[in-house]
C-alpha cells in the first residue's frame, strides 16, 4: 500500500506550506501574495513569484468588480472553463468568449482580423462592467488598449497574460504603459492557467469578504 495524502483540502493546504516555505523572504501574507501563490500552485513555477506584475490597487479594483457582479470576458474557452462557476454564479458574475462565436467567424472573414480581435470587437459592445482575461492573444490584448484609447471601451480592469513568442511580451509591455488597471506576466511566459488562477484567487477573496 502506498501512503499519500487522499485529502484535498489537505493537499491544497500543504502545497500552499511548502509554496510559502520555498518563496522565503519573498512570501506575502496579503491578497497580492495570495493571488502569486494561487499562479505558482497551478504551475509549479517559482519564477511568477518575480514575473507578475501589479498596477497599484489593481487587485481591489478586481475585487470591487467582482463583488458588483461584472462580466468576465476571456479570449479562450479554457479560461471560460477554468474559472469556478460556483464562485461566479455566487457573485452574480457572468462568464463570456466570443472567439468562437459567429459574428468573430464572420468578421474576421470580411475585415482579415484575427477571431481575437474579433471578439473583443463584439465585447466591447456589452453595457456590463467588463474584466478581460487574455491568456493566448497578444491581438486581443493590443486590440482592447485600441478601442480603450480611442474611448469605444470601457474595461474595470484586464489580466494581460498572454503566452508566445509573437507579440505576448510586446503586448503585455504596452499594457503596463496604459491607465488601464491591470496584472500581466512579464515576458514570454502565461497563459490560459495563469489567467484562471488570477481570476479564482480574486473569486475566492470577494466570496471570503462577504461571507
Amino acid at each position: 500500500m502506498f501512503e499519500y495524502i487522499k485529502n484535498p483540502e489537505a493537499i491544497e493546504e500543504r502545497s500552499f506550506e511548502i509554496i510559502g516555505e520555498a518563496l522565503g523572504n519573498r512570501n506575502r501574507a496579503d491578497f497580492r501574495g495570495r493571488i502569486i501563490k494561487r499562479v505558482i500552485h497551478t504551475t509549479a513555477d517559482f519564477d511568477y513569484a518575480e514575473l507578475l506584475e501589479f498596477k497599484p490597487g489593481v487587485e481591489e479594483t478586481l475585487l470591487a468588480a467582482f463583488t458588483d457582479g461584472c462580466t468576465i470576458i476571456s479570449d479562450t474557452n479554457m479560461i471560460k472553463s477554468g474559472i469556478s462557476k460556483k464562485l461566479a454564479n455566487d457573485l452574480g458574475i457572468k462568464i463570456e468568449c466570443f472567439v468562437d462565436s459567429e459574428e468573430a467567424y464572420k468578421m474576421a472573414k470580411e475585415k482579415g482580423i484575427t477571431r481575437s480581435i474579433a471578439a473583443v470587437d463584439k465585447a466591447a459592445l456589452l453595457t456590463d462592467k467588463k474584466v478581460f482575461v487574455i491568456g493566448n492573444a497578444p491581438t486581443a490584448l493590443f486590440r482592447i488598449m485600441e478601442l480603450c484609447q480611442a474611448g469605444e471601451l470601457d474595461v474595470a480592469a484586464v489580466v494581460g497574460v498572454p503566452v508566445g513568442f509573437v507579440g505576448a511580451a510586446e503586448s503585455k509591455d504596452a499594457l503596463w504603459q496604459t491607465d488601464i488597471p491591470s496584472i500581466i506576466s512579464r515576458g514570454r511566459k502565461g497563459g490560459s492557467t495563469i489567467g484562471v488562477a488570477i481570476v479564482n484567487a480574486v473569486l475566492r477573496e470577494a466570496k471570503a469578504r462577504l461571507g
